[in-house]
């Protein structure tokens, strides 16, 4: 056999055996399926969102499967594996067998699409489509498409990340096909980056270093001007401290001189004496001295009366 008739003959025993899981599997919630070829055989690991109806009692459904796998499709050893679906809303295969189920109990195609898509993308999906094709209201066929979030249609990504799954739904005008198609959220896109955070500490030592560098440089380059005018500077200082030193005796001796001529203007004030009491006038106001009070004091002072 040539190797491109090998690769069609895969595929179609591969799409042959997803469809015989769908209506075997259809009430234990199928979720699509896995082959493995091995030096010991086949391995064949079924998605369900009910492990345990795949199985059956003692493993009599899962050894049913296995016979009719080896008879139909001639595969070598055959190993059938269950293994349970955690988040069945992040199954493309399991949303679409719903969405199919819900149209063929009476939904109306719109309301059942938009459930679909809400509780795909709130179970986190980066983005979701759908798409229901048929005789969805009147004689004629046509498509009706719901997109949410971010999705790829073609490239290498599309293979890598896409999950797909398709379900028709029979009703008495006609079959409809219901295809969904999901990004997870772990799924990495080829368009994804990311920002790198810079640490504020080594923003900050970086500027340090840079200014340090700045003044060592002015310092370098005005090394002498700079000293001058910092000699200058102390100069300038020293003179002032000493005309400070200089004025604070000048300020006393004035001092001093005042005292001794406040002195001298009072032994030079005229006194003029009468028998109860001794009078004179300094600085335009009459002071005197009288019996009980040997001071001198202003004429219009009232003395308080002793009790």
């Amino acid at each position: 056999m040539a190797i491109e008739k090998k690769f069609v003959q895969e595929g179609y025993v591969k799409a042959s055996m997803n469809e015989y899981f769908t209506k075997q599997l259809s009430r234990a919630g199928y979720g699509g399926m896995e082959i493995n070829r091995t030096p010991m055989g086949t391995q064949i690991t079924v998605y369900a969102e009910k492990p345990g109806m795949v199985i059956g009692k003692a493993g009599k459904v899962i050894r049913k499967l296995t016979r009719d796998i080896d008879r139909m499709y001639d595969i070598d050893n055959p190993q059938i594996d269950a293994q349970e679906v955690k988040k069945p809303e992040l199954n493309a295969q399991m949303m679409a067998s719903r969405l199919a189920s819900s149209i063929e109990r009476g939904w109306y195609f719109r309301k059942a699409g938009h459930n679909t898509l809400r509780a795909i993308m709130n179970s986190g999906a980066l983005g979701c489509e759908i798409v229901i094709s048929g005789k969805l209201t009147g004689a004629r066929s046509r498509v009706e498409k719901l997109v949410d979030g971010y999705i790829k249609h073609a490239g290498k990504p599309v293979d890598d990340i896409v999950d797909e799954g398709f379900a028709t739904a029979v009703k008495k005008l006609g079959t409809l096909g219901c295809k969904v198609r999901i990004i997870p959220p772990d799924a990495v896109l080829p368009d994804a980056f990311d920002i790198k955070k810079v640490v504020e500490d080594e923003e900050v030592e970086a500027a340090e270093a840079a200014k340090a560098d700045i003044t060592e440089l002015v310092d370098k380059e005005s090394e002498g001007e700079v000293a001058d005018e910092e000699e200058t500077v102390e100069v300038a200082e020293e003179t002032a401290e000493a005309e400070v030193t200089e004025e604070t005796p000048a300020e006393e001796v004035e001092e001093e001189t005042s005292e001794e001529k406040a002195t001298e203007t009072d032994d030079s004030v005229p006194v003029e004496e009468s028998e109860d009491e001794q009078r004179r006038l300094v600085d335009g106001v009459w002071q005197h001295k009288h019996e009980g009070y040997d001071y001198w004091h202003p004429v219009a002072r009232v003395h308080k009366e002793d009790k």
